[in-house]
Order: C-alpha cells, then structure tokens, then sequence
C-alpha cells in the first residue's frame, strides 16, 4: 500500500485522468470550493482509498469520478474522453455500463427479493438488454459469486447487515463494471463484518479486475487499499496520517 498518488503525465494506461480538478456550489448566497486543483490517475486494476475527515471533499471526489456531477473545473476524462462534454445518453450509459456504487445505506429496495434487487440494472439499461432467464441466470451467479447462495428470495429485511452490502455489491457487478465506487461501504457494519466486505473488495479486484475507488474515515480499511490519496479542506494533504 502506498500513498504515493503523483500522476505520471507519461503513462497512457490511466483509465481515468483529473487535472486541476476543482468543484465550487453555492450554499446559502455565498460560493463555496469543495475541491481544490487535484491532479489523479486511476489504473486498470486500481484499488484506491480516499481518506479524509468530514468536508474534506472526499464524497465530492466520488460523485465526479462516477459523473454523478459533471460541473466541475478543470478536467476529468474516461478513456481519453472529457466527462463534461459526453451528451446525456453517453452519460447514462457511462453510469450504467462502466460504474457501480456502492453506499453505506446498501440503498435496496425493501419489496424486492435479493435477486430481483441485484437484476435492477437490467431494467436501466437500453443496449444489450438480457432476456429473463438470463437476467435470472446472472443475478444468481452474483449472488453465490459474492457468499449469497441459497439467499436469493430474501427480501433485506430477513439479511443481515453485511449480506445485505453483499446484496448491494453483487448490483453493482451486473452490469460488469470496470470500476466500483464505494462511500464508506463498511460504515454500518460490525468490524468483522466489514473486514469480510473488505476481503470481497480484494478478491474482485484481483481476480476480475475491477478496479475499487472507496471513501473511508477508517485508516484501517484504507490500509487494505494500494493507495491512499489523503484530502484536506479540498486539497490534496501530502502528510502521512494527515486524516486525522
């Protein structure tokens, strides 16, 4: 694990790019900046922490790389492409195809089943959509790919707290994501449950890839990551530990 994140402007593998980036939002009649200037490259196969206290601008950081906001300054690009400029249907597809999320509140439906919930995507998404039997037939294998087998009929009430975060995981997998962004994800968990969570998250990233961009106050979850990228005020903090 490192907490080296100078971008190296002479690598051309950077999946996703951001220079100078900055976020400014108005907040009772005045301007705030939340984000300040960051400079970031993110890999194939990454695995970053973003640590940082209340306000740093950390979940800032998570809603732009997931183009969940895209007025911001500076630039932010996928795969070469400026986030800012991709039309709308290019966005929609960017957020369904390319990202999933992951939240601390799990954010699934109470009234569905863990496989209906996991199969939601497929219901989002315009191309290449899957027949039932192969939405059925996905959502399943997710489910026992993330320790759910024979759970799939539960609705999240009957889960425990970290199924039902592996209920979530396994919906932000159907769409085979390239990159899973994830705020505070063992946040409302026990410690060995999240420490489960976490060894998910390596097991993912190791074994198809996908690359993990988590928020975390918890510097023992950030120790699991390959890098951690420290924020402060919305600046990037370069003391070790500068967390607080």
């Amino acid at each position: 694990m490192s907490t080296d994140t100078s971008p190296d402007t002479a690598s051309p593998q950077a999946l996703i790019q951001a220079r100078a980036l900055s976020k400014k939002y108005r907040e009772g009649g005045r301007t705030v900046s939340a984000l300040h200037s960051l400079d970031l490259d993110i890999v194939e196969n990454d695995y970053l922490a973003i640590m940082g206290p209340s306000g740093s601008g950390k979940t800032t950081v998570l809603n732009l790389l997931g183009a969940l906001d895209t007025d911001y300054g500076g630039s932010l690009k996928f795969n070469q492409s400026e986030v800012k400029t991709m039309k709308r249907n290019e966005l929609a597809g960017f957020r369904n195809r390319t990202v999933g999320f992951v939240y601390q509140s799990f954010h699934l439906l109470p009234h569905l089943s863990a496989l209906q919930n996991v199969a939601l995507p497929a219901h989002f998404s315009r191309r290449g959509r899957l027949a039932g039997s192969d939405i059925r037939e996905r959502a399943n294998h997710l489910l026992a790919r993330v320790g759910l087998e024979g759970l799939q009929q539960r609705k999240p009430l009957h889960l425990s707290g970290g199924e039902r975060q592996r209920v979530a995981i396994a919906r932000a997998l159907f769409s085979q994501p390239r990159i899973i962004l994830c705020d505070e994800p063992t946040g409302a968990l026990d410690d060995a449950t999240g420490a489960s969570i976490l060894e998910l998250f390596e097991e993912l990233n190791e074994q198809l890839g996908v690359i993990i961009v988590l928020v975390t106050h918890d510097q023992v979850v950030a120790d699991r990551a390959h890098r951690i990228l420290r924020l402060r005020d919305g600046r990037l903090d370069p003391a070790p530990g500068g967390e607080s």
